[in-house]
């Protein structure tokens, strides 16, 4: 089963999947936020074989909440009340959106390019971490 990862803003969702030897992360793109949002998320989960989603959490540099953690946190709420059967894993999103901007600016985008990519780009690097995370926990487990 695939890993679905989200990153969760004000105006808009970025999506990002796993491949389904869960190694790379690829992203999907981004939704707006609104009401039917949880029912798109359904259809990424029907679509692609979600067994896992993993979500973004937006942290202080010195590891308290935020204001955007208590939205990202309500929001996740929401969502875990109507998909009940899937296993939810919060990750440190700490400065992946300025990663991803300081990617997309290395690519030579444009402003309006930029803010169309950035969303997809962060949940894109918070799921590779967290697959890098959880494939070197395996790999230990082989050779210790």
């Amino acid at each position: 089963m695939r890993i679905l990862c989200i990153d969760v803003g004000d105006k808009n969702i970025g999506i990002a999947i796993s491949d389904e030897e869960n190694i790379l992360a690829k992203g999907l793109g981004s939704l707006k936020m609104n009401d039917d949002i949880v029912a798109r998320i359904k259809e990424i989960i029907k679509k692609y074989n979600i067994g896992r989603i993993v979500y973004g959490l937006p942290l202080k540099m010195d590891g308290s909440f935020s204001v955007q953690t208590e939205k990202t946190l309500a929001f996740i709420s929401r969502l875990k009340e109507a998909i009940k059967d899937i296993e939810f894993i919060s990750f440190d999103e700490r400065l992946t959106t300025s990663l991803a901007e300081k990617f997309l600016l290395e690519a030579d985008l444009s402003r309006k390019k930029r803010k169309k990519y950035i969303d997809k780009l962060s949940a894109q690097i918070i799921l590779q971490n967290y697959l890098d995370s959880i494939n070197v926990k395996n790999d230990e487990e082989i050779w210790w």
